[in-house]
C-alpha cells in the first residue's frame, strides 16, 4: 500500500514595529512572552545580546527592565560565557542577567559558539514554552536561530535585529544557519521565530557604513515586486544616507513586508521548489563574502551581486539598460561600493553558481530581470556573458 498524504502546519508570523522597545514601547516585548496558562509560572526567558550594541543604552535598559519584570523569569546568565575558550564551562563564568556574544560574521564561523549556547539551554533547562530573546545583527540572530531550532526541535525564539539589513530582511526570515566547510550558510534550519521585533532606537549605534549597506536588500526586493516601491528607493536614497529617520523608517517596513508575504503568501517558505527569488543576486554575494574573506559585508556584497545580475539581464534578458543605470546609482547614492578585487578572479567568483545550485539541490535556478517587477527564473548562465558582465562592472565602477 502507498500512501501520499498532503497536510499544512498552522504557523503564525509575529512582526512588530516599535520606535523606543526599551522605553515606552518595552510592553511590546514583555507582552509576547505571557505564559498561555496562569497555572503554569512565568516563562523563562534567556537574553543574548551582540556585544557590538551591549553599552548601547537601548540594550542596558532592555536588560534592565527584563531583569526587574515578574512576567517573565530571566535566566542568570554568564556574561563571558560564550567568547571563552570552549573548555570554559557556563557555570563559572560571571554571573550577569544577560549573555553577551561576539557578532557579525565571526559568530556564524565558529562552532563552539553553538555549543555554548546550547549548554545554556540545557543547563536553565528551558523548554519548548521557554524564550531566548536575541538583541543584535544579522549574523548572530542566524547564530542563535540555528541553536534555538535544535534544541528540543524547537525553543521559541524573539529577534531583536539592531542593524537596517537584518530588520529589513533576514530578521524576519525563516532562516538560520552558520558557516561550515568555509560555505556561507551550509549549516543550518528552517524555524519560524516566535516573534520579531524591529525598533527603531536600535539603529542609533550604527555606523554609516552598517547603516547604508542593509539597504541593499531593501533594493533587492522592491526589485523583485515593486516598481512604486523601487521608485521610492532610487528618489530618497540619499536621504536614507543621511539616515532621515521617516524615510529609513519607511524603507526598511516596505521590505520587511516583502519579505513577510513572500513568506507567508508565496507558497514555498522553506524553499523545497527549484527557485529563491529571495536570493536575486546572491549566488556571487555569498562567493564574494567567502573569498573576501569576509571583509565585505553581506549588505555590500548583495548590491554587488544584484548589479551583476542586473548587467546580466540586460545582455541577455532584455533588461532594459535604464533599468540598471538607475540600480546602480541608487547604491552609489546609498553609499555603496559595487566592486571589490576579489571580482577580478572571475573562475573563482563563478564557482559560486555550483555551490548556489548545491545549497538547494536539483538543477540550477537563478532568478534574474526582465524589467522591475518581472523576475524570471533561469536554469542556465552563458558564462562567457556573464564574464563579460564582470568586466562591464568594473568598468561602469571606474
Amino acid at each position: 500500500m502507498n500512501l501520499d498524504v498532503d497536510f499544512s502546519v498552522p504557523q503564525r508570523h509575529r512582526i512588530r514595529f516599535t520606535n523606543d522597545l526599551a522605553g515606552r514601547d518595552f510592553e511590546v516585548l514583555t507582552d509576547l512572552m505571557v505564559a498561555n496558562d496562569d497555572r503554569l509560572p512565568p516563562p523563562k526567558v534567556l537574553l543574548i545580546i551582540d556585544q557590538g550594541v551591549a553599552e548601547t543604552i537601548p540594550a542596558q535598559q532592555i536588560v534592565s527592565r527584563l531583569s526587574s519584570s515578574k512576567q517573565i523569569t530571566l535566566m542568570n546568565c554568564g556574561s563571558a560565557s560564550l567568547n571563552q575558550s570552549s573548555s570554559g564551562s557556563p557555570e563559572a563564568a560571571e554571573r550577569s542577567p544577560a549573555c553577551f556574544m561576539m557578532g557579525g560574521e565571526i559568530s556564524k564561523n565558529d562552532t563552539d559558539a553553538i555549543k555554548k549556547i546550547l549548554g545554556l539551554i540545557n543547563l536553565f533547562e528551558l523548554d519548548r514554552r521557554s524564550y531566548i530573546v536575541v538583541v543584535g545583527g544579522g549574523a548572530l540572530l542566524d547564530t542563535v536561530g540555528f541553536a534555538a531550532a535544535t534544541a528540543h526541535r524547537g525553543v521559541r525564539l524573539i529577534r531583536v535585529p539592531t542593524t537596517t539589513l537584518a530588520q529589513s530582511d533576514s530578521g524576519v526570515g525563516v532562516k538560520n544557519a552558520i558557516n561550515f566547510f568555509n560555505k556561507k550558510n551550509w549549516l543550518g534550519a528552517f524555524a519560524v521565530p516566535w516573534a520579531v521585533v524591529n525598533d527603531q532606537a536600535m539603529l542609533s549605534s550604527l555606523s554609516d557604513r552598517d547603516f547604508c549597506c542593509g539597504f541593499s536588500e531593501a533594493v533587492k526586493v522592491a526589485l523583485l515586486k515593486s516598481p512604486k516601491d523601487f521608485d521610492f528607493l532610487s528618489r530618497n536614497a540619499g536621504e536614507i544616507r543621511q539616515r532621515d529617520a521617516d524615510i529609513t523608517f519607511e524603507a526598511i517596513k516596505q521590505s520587511c513586508l516583502h519579505h513577510l508575504n513572500h513568506i507567508t503568501k508565496g507558497g514555498d517558505p522553506f524553499e523545497t521548489k527549484e527557485a529563491r527569488p529571495l536570493d536575486f543576486g546572491h549566488w556571487s554575494a555569498h562567493k564574494l563574502e567567502s573569498i573576501s574573506e569576509y571583509q565585505v559585508r553581506h549588505g555590500e556584497a548583495v548590491a554587488i551581486g544584484v548589479m551583476l545580475d542586473c548587467i546580466y539581464s540586460s545582455r541577455v534578458h532584455s533588461l532594459p539598460e535604464a533599468v540598471v543605470r538607475r540600480v546602480g546609482e541608487c547604491f552609489v547614492e546609498l553609499g555603496l561600493r559595487l566592486w571589490h578585487d576579489a571580482l577580478e578572479d572571475a573562475d573563482l567568483v563563478l564557482a559560486g553558481l555550483e555551490e548556489f545550485r548545491q545549497h538547494l539541490g536539483g538543477r540550477l535556478t537563478i532568478t534574474l530581470l526582465q524589467d522591475v517587477g518581472q523576475p524570471i527564473d533561469v536554469h542556465e548562465i552563458d558564462l562567457a556573458q556573464m564574464r563579460n558582465s564582470i568586466v562591464d562592472l568594473g568598468q561602469w565602477c571606474q
